[in-house]
C-alpha cells in the first residue's frame, strides 16, 4: 500500500496483544521441550471439563440441532435457543430482571469490547470526543488497540497496599477518582487480567453509583468470573442491572477456540451489538452456543465449575503463590495477591531495565512472559512502577512454572549483581 488508510495504520502495525498471541501460537506449536510458556492467556486443559465438552459434542452430532448449529446462520443477535436458556439461568439463579432481549453473542470477548468501546466513545456525532475510563490500572492489554479513534482511553493510578508474604494489592484510589464530561463509560475487569485482583463489592458499588450519577454505563469484563468459569477465590457478588454492561465468554471454561462472547446489557446496547454483528460478520459463531445450551439448561455447568474447574485453578493458584514466594525469597519482588483468574503479577521494585527488555532477555532463554508496561492502558502520567512488572500464567504444568520462575529469579539476580558493581 503506497498510501495506507488510517484504518490500516491503526490495525496492521505492531500491537501488544498481537505480539502476545503470536508468542502463544509459536510456543503451542513448537516441538521444543525446553520452552516455558508463562505468557499468553490460554486456559488449562482440565480433563473432566474436556471429557464433558467431548461428550456434549458427540451428543450434538447426533441431535437435529447440529444442523441448525452448522448449516444455518443464526440471528445477528446470536443463537436464540442459547440466549433464552441463558436469560432463564440468570433470572432463576441470580434473580435478575432479564430477558432474551438483554443478551447478544459475539465472536469472543475481544470482539465484544471492540464493539462496545467504539459504540460508546471516540468521535461523537455532535463533534465531541469521549473516552473510556479504567478506574484501576493496570488493566487488560487487549483493550489498548481497540479504539477506532485516537486517545480513547484514560486510567487512574491505584493505591498500593503492602501485605504479608511478599504480597501487595492494588486498591481503587478513591481520592483521585473523578468523572469528567468527556467520560463515556467506566470499565473494569473482575477478576482483573493481568493482576488477579478482584475489586471489592464496596469498590464495585461505588463505581456503579458514580456511573449512574453521571448517566454513563459501567462495563464489567467478567471473562474469568462467575457463573463460569468461576475463577474467583474470594467472596464476590455478581451484579447486573440496566446500567451495567456485563461481558462474558466461553473461552476460560476451556473453549477459547470456539470464540463465543456474551454481552448482557439494556436493549439499546444489545440492538447495537446485533447490528454490528450483521454488518461485520453476518452472525456470530453457532458452535459454542450449541455445545453449551444443554449444560446450562440443566445446570450441569454449575457442578462442572464447582467440582472441577474452580478447584483446579484454586489449587494451581495456591501452588503458584507458594512456589513464587519460595523462588523469590530474599529478592526485591512483590506478588500481587492472586484473588482470581490464573495469573501471577510480579513487581520487581528495583528492576534496572524495563519489563520489555526483561521480556526479550527471558525469551532468549526460552521463557515466555508478558511485559507489564502495556497493561497500563490510558495512563496519562509516567510512573516507574509500570515498567517494573510482568505477568505470568500458572495455567500450565507445575514443572514448567517451577523451571520458568527459577530462570526469571536467576536473571533478576544477574541484573541486580551487574547494577551493584562499582
Amino acid at each position: 500500500m503506497k498510501v495506507p488508510s488510517r484504518f490500516a495504520q491503526k490495525f496492521t502495525g505492531e500491537s501488544a496483544i498481537t505480539a502476545l498471541m503470536k508468542d502463544l501460537g509459536e510456543a503451542i506449536t513448537s516441538q521444543d521441550p525446553d520452552i516455558c510458556m508463562l505468557g499468553g492467556g490460554n486456559p488449562a486443559v482440565i480433563p473432566e471439563a474436556a471429557e464433558t465438552f467431548y461428550a456434549e459434542a458427540q451428543a450434538l452430532l447426533q441431535d437435529e440441532s447440529f444442523t441448525q448449529s452448522v448449516g444455518y446462520y443464526s440471528s445477528p443477535q446470536g443463537n436464540k435457543r442459547f440466549i433464552a436458556v441463558l436469560a432463564d439461568f440468570f433470572k432463576t439463579h441470580y434473580g435478575w430482571d432479564i430477558g432474551p432481549e438483554n443478551i447478544a453473542l459475539t465472536n469472543g470477548s475481544q470482539n465484544s469490547f471492540f464493539y462496545l468501546f467504539n459504540v460508546l466513545a471516540g468521535e461523537m456525532a455532535d463533534g465531541s470526543h469521549k473516552k473510556i475510563l479504567f478506574p484501576l490500572s493496570p488493566e487488560y492489554v487487549g483493550y489498548m488497540d481497540l479504539g477506532l479513534s485516537a486517545d480513547m482511553f484514560t486510567s487512574h493510578k491505584p493505591s498500593i497496599e503492602y501485605l504479608d508474604g511478599q504480597q501487595f494489592k492494588y486498591r481503587l484510589n478513591v481520592d483521585e477518582l473523578s468523572i469528567d464530561d468527556d467520560i463515556a463509560a467506566i470499565c473494569v475487569s473482575r477478576p482483573t487480567n493481568p493482576t488477579g485482583n478482584v475489586i471489592t463489592d464496596e469498590e464495585l458499588e461505588l463505581l456503579d453509583q458514580l456511573a449512574q450519577q453521571h448517566n454513563i454505563p459501567l462495563i464489567i469484563d467478567n471473562a474469568y468470573g462467575f457463573p463460569f468459569p468461576g475463577a474467583i477465590y474470594i467472596d464476590a457478588k455478581l451484579t447486573w442491572h440496566n446500567n451495567i454492561i456485563l461481558g462474558m465468554s466461553l473461552s476460560k471454561l476451556g473453549l477459547p477456540g470456539l470464540r463465543t462472547g456474551i454481552v448482557i446489557a439494556n436493549e439499546d446496547i444489545i440492538n447495537a451489538v446485533s447490528r454490528l454483528n450483521g454488518i461485520t460478520c453476518l452472525s456470530p459463531n453457532n458452535i459454542g452456543a450449541g455445545l453449551l445450551t444443554k449444560l446450562i439448561d440443566d445446570k450441569r455447568i454449575l457442578s462442572l465449575r464447582d467440582d472441577h474447574i474452580r478447584p483446579f485453578y484454586q489449587q494451581k493458584m495456591a501452588n503458584a503463590l507458594a512456589l513464587a514466594q519460595q523462588t523469590f525469597s530474599g529478592l526485591p519482588v512483590h506478588i500481587h495477591k492472586p484473588e482470581g483468574a490464573f495469573f501471577l503479577w510480579l513487581w520487581f521494585e528495583t528492576l534496572p531495565i524495563n519489563s520489555k527488555e526483561l521480556y526479550q532477555r527471558l525469551k532468549d532463554k526460552k521463557v515466555y512472559i508478558i511485559p507489564g508496561e502495556d497493561f497500563f492502558v490510558g495512563m496519562d502520567v509516567q510512573w516507574q512502577h509500570q515498567y517494573q512488572c510482568i505477568r505470568v500464567s500458572y495455567a500450565l504444568s507445575d514443572e514448567q512454572l517451577e523451571r520458568g520462575l527459577a530462570i526469571i529469579a536467576a536473571e533478576l539476580r544477574s541484573l541486580i549483581a551487574v547494577k551493584s558493581k562499582p
